[in-house]
């Protein structure tokens, strides 16, 4: 028993540190054939280093499908033997952690509805002392990487050595391609704050349909992330919960085939001092740039003198709507997206009022 259990941690400890580490299952469990029939047909792939499915579903209304619950952790157990797959399944109790433990399930995930909720996140953390366990944490459902970090030191208190995040995108007001806008800028800044850290990608979570899955997991990759989390179902137009964004293994396989996995570094002088010299240049660009935006904002303030002087709004409608209109029609031709444009005005902007808001409150 005791070279089984070596075996079987040995197994995980290889599975982690796979890069790209590949994990892939059903968004649910539903029955035991379904779960070793998917299980089976990712190994086959030959692609895939670790097994997941949903066994407790925190779903938006009450009345969906939320999980069949413990029930379905003797199948992953018997999917792993099957197939020689780690598995890993998402927990939000410290009920749920002690289940997943004792059905020896390979690496727990805190998902993003619990990373919200310090209280929930702390509550798991306390069943996970003393367990040698690996443990992901998706960001929260908001953009807040606060929290988001907070879960991670929370989890890390309790004697977690083995730690990685899981980027699964934000909710967020207007976000209309996606089911949840990847903001990948927060991603990037989380990956800055935990250097060294293991995070994979969610294209599922992120889309929120296939049509786009293949593209994101390559933007992600490109983005240096270490793997991706991809939700495959052997019937997904029949799945229990998010029919449209699973994918069959076969599928998988294809879209892992197509990516073009790249590399961090290249041991090639050549290619570092090309490097070297365009990003001096970047560096000159970006001089001028915060030149440019500091003489803005002084131009800025001298608006607001002028208009606490004449008891005048800060905000004009009129003149934002001209600003932005400007620049939008000249973004398109010197080839800017309308969405860099927006976000990079609106950032101005918002600057532009706080700093009149000063003048025109300072006695």
């Amino acid at each position: 028993m005791e070279n089984l259990a070596a075996s079987q941690k040995s197994a995980v400890q290889t599975a982690w540190g796979k890069r790209p580490l590949i994990i892939s299952g059903p968004c649910s469990a539903e029955t035991e054939e379904q779960v070793i029939e998917t299980a089976q047909r990712l190994a086959k792939t030959g692609m895939v280093n670790m097994l997941r499915a949903g066994i407790w579903k925190p779903r938006t209304k009450p009345g969906m499908f939320e999980g069949v619950g413990a029930k379905g952790l003797p199948w992953l157990q018997q999917a792993k033997k099957l197939t020689g797959l780690p598995t890993t399944v998402e927990v939000a109790t410290g009920k749920q952690v002690e289940d997943a433990l004792t059905f020896d399930v390979d690496v727990l995930w805190v998902g993003a509805r619990t990373t919200v909720n310090p209280f929930s996140v702390q509550e798991v953390a306390d069943a996970l002392r003393g367990a040698n366990v690996p443990v992901m944490i998706k960001n929260p459902i908001n953009p807040d990487i606060e929290l988001w970090q907070g879960a991670v030191e929370r989890i890390s208190r309790a004697g977690i050595k083995e730690i990685g995040l899981i980027h699964r995108g934000f909710s967020s007001y207007g976000n209309t391609e996606f089911r949840n806008a990847p903001m990948w800028h927060l991603a990037l800044e989380m990956k800055r704050r935990m250097p060294g850290m293991l995070m994979v990608n969610d294209p599922s979570h992120i889309c929120g349909r296939r049509d786009i899955l293949q593209s994101t997991a390559q933007r992600a990759i490109d983005l240096d992330f270490d793997g991706l989390m991809i939700e495959s179902h052997i019937d997904p137009d029949n799945a229990w919960s998010d029919a449209k964004q699973q994918i069959t293994p076969e599928r998988l396989g294809e879209m892992l085939e197509a990516i073009s996995w790249r590399n961090e570094h290249v041991p090639s002088p050549s290619f570092h001092a090309a490097l070297d010299k365009l990003r001096e240049q970047i560096n000159h660009i970006d001089d001028e740039l915060m030149q440019l935006i500091s003489q803005r904002m002084f131009i800025a303030e001298q608006i607001g003198t002028y208009k606490k002087n004449n008891n005048v709004t800060i905000f004009q409608q009129s003149r934002w709507n001209e600003v932005l209109e400007k620049a939008m029609a000249k973004a398109s031709r010197i080839g800017l997206s309308e969405e860099f444009i927006t976000r990079y005005m609106d950032a101005i902007h918002m600057e532009s009022i706080n700093r009149q808001n000063q003048i025109m409150n300072n006695d």
